[in-house]
């Protein structure tokens, strides 16, 4: 949870991206797709992929459009109403909207388990006018928010399934072994709250933390609405899932379509470049050890990864290049430049490329 801030003071590294990293990430969608759509009919005697594929319903495939823009939306909610909570105030909705989805296409190009994302949000609080250990506050106070839907999903909707409680069944791989995990991390991030600075520097290091985890603690308690965004992150997200097997089928029990999700999103700590291939791998082998079939598990989980991961990152192209007028016009505003006359001032400073690994 503890969150590197090293980058922050350099320039942003994702504000270029070569032609090689797009060609990488193109080729890499290609072999997926053609592996998905291609070969898993042929090996395992599954339906006719192309088929289905063709014949999606449009009006639900819409629908999953409009729910995963509200999904973004929401966490754009969650963002700002941690930042605000924080000592620079200049994080907005525009401001959020912006980081959330410019980290979006950060995450896909950059380190894996969402690294890319957090190194472009730790430089956009930076340089609002955050101290380095406010900005690992604020990251660990928005992450252990917007995790904790994450990992109580987990648990809730395991053990759910595995006593029968609620419709779907699953063997205890899938159930109980997920629960488990929930818990464990859950037990870990809020022991984390005991920490409290000191001398030595491992206290100096994991006091920010601690502190991030107090503060979620204390907007959790205070009833800030902005919190509902982590509910609408996820659920939106998984409401487009749910549109997208509609699309092409039926969906599976509302616990078997929420635990196989949240089960293949644990893929996305693979390192798998620009994390293609880990989290549609892992949300189809979910659902088929549900029992789903697998061939509308397959178009299901493609067109749902179309809508959450290739298609926004054009916008989040777009919310780059509008967050670095944002952070200039800040840096203005501190030095009293005008703001357009001091981001054109800026010159670009030689930044090695990143490698594209997963999310």
């Amino acid at each position: 949870m503890a969150v590197s801030l090293e980058p922050a003071d350099r320039a942003l590294p994702v504000a270029r991206i070569s032609p090689r990293q797009i060609a990488l990430m193109a080729g890499s969608a290609a072999v997926l797709v053609a592996g998905l759509v291609v070969l898993a009919p042929a090996l395992a005697g599954l339906p006719d992929v192309w088929r289905r594929i063709a014949h999606g319903d449009p009006a639900w495939l819409a629908l999953a459009l409009g729910l995963e823009a509200l999904s973004f939306a929401g966490h754009a909610l969650l963002f700002r109403a941690v930042s605000l909570d924080g000592p620079s105030g200049r994080i907005g909705m525009r401001a959020s909207t912006e980081i959330t989805l410019a980290g979006h296409m950060a995450t896909r190009l950059l380190a894996s388990a969402g690294a890319g994302g957090i190194a472009l949000t730790a430089w956009a609080l930076k340089r609002s006018g955050m101290e380095a250990r406010d900005v690992a506050a604020r990251m660990t106070t928005f992450l252990v928010l917007l995790y904790a839907v994450y990992m109580g999903a987990l648990v809730v909707g395991g053990l759910g399934l595995a006593t029968g409680v609620l419709h779907g069944g699953g063997s205890p791989a899938i159930t109980l072994v997920p629960a488990a995990f929930g818990a464990a991390v859950i037990g870990v991030v809020a022991s984390a709250q005991l920490v409290r600075p000191g001398e030595s520097r491992l206290r100096r290091a994991l006091s920010p933390v601690g502190d991030g985890v107090r503060d979620a603690r204390r907007l959790v308690r205070a009833g800030n609405p902005g919190l509902l965004g982590a509910i609408m992150w996820w659920g939106f997200d998984i409401a487009t899932l749910w549109a997208a097997f509609e699309a092409f089928g039926d969906s599976p029990a509302v616990a078997v379509l929420v635990v196989g999700y949240f089960v293949g999103m644990l893929a996305n700590t693979l390192p798998l470049p620009g994390g293609i291939g880990g989290v549609d791998g892992g949300m189809i082998g979910a659902f088929a050890a549900f029992g789903v079939d697998p061939g509308l598990a397959i178009v299901a989980v493609l067109a749902y990864r179309f809508f959450a991961f290739w298609l926004p990152i054009l916008p989040g192209a777009v919310a780059l290049a509008s967050l670095r007028r944002t952070v200039a016009g800040w840096e203005a505003e501190d030095a009293g430049v005008p703001p357009r006359r001091a981001f054109r001032a800026r010159a670009p400073r030689p930044v090695a490329e990143p490698a594209l690994c997963s999310r």
